[in-house]
């Protein structure tokens, strides 16, 4: 009998908790239980992108009510010192190690993943996330940087890596059939994190902020704890299916488009072809362009629009008062909710979208809009139209979102589903880079106008917007030049039976489709789905409640 063999009451012998041959899914399974399992790691995960909410408390983690401010920190000394508050530059940093550490990790560890399988892999970034979060709270409470930026930014940006990539290509082959729709269910909640995460952790600042505390310590904890749960929650719904298996009733279109293969490439080759090269910087400049945006949102809008957002048209941003700025301060952050909702929305709506007109077709309609966009958007500036401006950053930040989830099912149409989640772990690098090249771009060039004498207004962001345009333009091109692989990079059929033959081995219930992936929204898959759709749903309130508040 081997490790794997099944006893006579249906357990697998010698097979642990979290590894992979536990997790085939048996007859009675119901798919629509495995997108709300990746949503539970997604929406926590995504905080990342709300983290910026924690930075201005921490700047006064010492003062309370202002900054115990030391002329002479540097950078060098803020991680050491217990003396004078952090500055939010040193703390930014946290936000960069965020998607560095996430790109690196899941290029080192996807191969890892495919054979440990979505469990495994979840726990751990659950454990990595939570816990890097808890040693980032003994950081605050110590008062020392550098262990936030250990806990938070490393052991934290490793669970965000572990965590991105875990579902995509366990979704990828349980919906066969729709495979954008099922990337984009789930990436989603990445964008979405924030906008539940960033009300939530005000929320309990202000709960424990007291005369001698900002209460930050004490957000990171009780978050992480939350974290936790939907996390081990969300790995413990993941469910493989069985190798061989198809969704009841399905079988793949007659006429296939000639960028849909059916082979599978191994992970050993994929970064040899060109097609792996170009599709990384189909997303590198995709994610260049609109990260720089998400990071300049709310100035660019403030010193854009200046006097206008509160009824003054002809006062410009250097004649506003203190109190003025504060309160365009207030209407940008609205604009910041507006664009996260348009990320969210578009993760969702593009990536289904490419179901139905192609992964390579959909990036055509990224780069082309998105030039247009970029390259009208200084005439909608300079209109002082408010509303055309507002609805093409929206626009440009929905085919960001949506350039995410587009990828994963891109490369499963290119090199297959065997070793997608790797593939795509690897590409993640894409991310690491243009978290780098975007924010650097938009500040330097904005810096650059400043020393040259350019007034905050219209013009200060009218080259930057050009620039993003023409790296849109290089997308477009490297997008074009995509092929289909040649067949000397794809595994031989009995090189894929050896690699599905585990999985096969331990599969109790009959082989094929029957009995597995039925059911539908049934009573227990709408349960699951309400667990993550109700804080969703709150995020989202929040953010229209914000909204409409500020631009009605």
């Amino acid at each position: 009998m081997t490790a794997a063999e099944t006893r006579t009451d249906g357990a697998l012998a010698g097979v642990g908790l979290l590894d992979r041959e536990r997790i085939v899914a048996r007859p009675g399974f119901n798919r629509w239980l495995v997108p709300p399992a990746a949503l539970a790691i997604h929406l926590c995960i995504g905080m990342a992108y709300g983290f910026s909410v924690f930075w201005l408390p921490l700047s006064k983690s010492l003062g309370i009510t202002a900054s115990t401010a030391c002329p002479d920190l540097t950078l060098a000394s803020a991680l050491f010192t217990t003396t004078c508050d952090w500055r939010v530059a040193d703390l930014g940093w946290i936000y960069t190690l965020f998607f560095v550490l996430l790109g690196s990790s899941a290029a080192i560890w996807g191969g890892w993943l495919e054979r440990a399988g979505p469990r495994k892999a979840g726990v751990v970034s659950a454990c990595c996330w939570c816990g890097g979060i808890i040693l980032a709270a003994i950081g605050v409470i110590t008062h020392q940087l550098w262990m936030m930026w250990l806990g938070a930014g490393v052991i934290g940006g490793i669970g965000l890596g572990l965590g991105y990539i875990s579902p995509v290509s366990t979704l990828i082959k349980w919906f066969p059939d729709r495979r954008g729709m099922a990337t984009g269910m789930a990436i989603m909640g990445f964008g979405g994190g924030a906008m539940i995460g960033a009300p939530l952790a005000n929320l309990l600042m202000n709960a424990f902020k007291t005369d001698s505390s900002v209460g930050v310590w004490q957000t990171f904890i009780v978050m992480a704890v939350i974290y936790f749960v939907f996390m081990m929650g969300g790995a413990f719904g993941y469910r493989i299916p069985p190798a061989g298996w198809r969704p009841e009733g399905w079988t793949p279109p007659a006429a296939k488009s000639t960028m849909i293969t059916t082979k599978h490439a191994h992970l050993r080759n994929a970064h040899r072809t060109k097609q792996f090269w170009l599709i990384w910087a189909v997303l590198c400049l995709n994610v260049s362009a609109g990260i720089g945006v998400i990071g300049m949102a709310s100035p660019m809008l403030q010193e854009i629009f200046a006097g206008s957002l509160i009824g003054l048209p002809d006062v410009g941003f250097a004649q506003l008062d203190a109190g003025q700025k504060a309160s365009i301060a207030t209407i940008a952050a609205g604009f910041a909710g507006l664009l996260s909702l348009f990320n969210i929305g578009g993760r969702f709506f593009w990536a289904s979208l490419s179901d139905k007109i192609g992964r390579k077709n959909t990036y055509y309609c990224f780069f082309v809009l998105g030039i247009v966009l970029y390259a009208l958007a200084p005439t909608f500036a300079g209109m002082g139209n408010k509303a055309l401006f507002v609805l093409s950053f929206g626009i440009i930040l929905s085919m960001y979102g949506g350039g995410f989830a587009t990828i994963p099912a891109y490369l499963a149409d290119i090199f297959g589903t065997q070793f997608v989640g790797a593939i795509h772990g690897r590409l993640l690098t894409a991310w690491a880079t243009a978290g780098i090249v975007g924010p650097v771009v938009v500040n330097y060039i904005r810096e650059a106008q400043i020393a040259a004498g350019v007034a905050p207004g219209p013009t200060l962001y009218t080259g930057t917007m050009y620039i993003l345009a023409g790296m849109l333009a290089l997308g477009l091109i490297a997008n074009a030049l995509i092929r289909p692989l040649s067949d000397r990079w794809f595994m031989s059929d009995d090189e894929v039976a050896a690699l599905q033959a585990k999985s096969a081995a331990v599969n109790a219930g009959p082989t094929g489709s029957f009995g597995i992936g039925t059911g539908g929204l049934d009573a227990k898959a709408m349960l699951a789905w309400a667990v993550v759709g109700i804080p969703l749903l709150w995020g989202v309130w929040v953010t229209l409640r914000a909204t409409f508040a500020l631009f009605g």
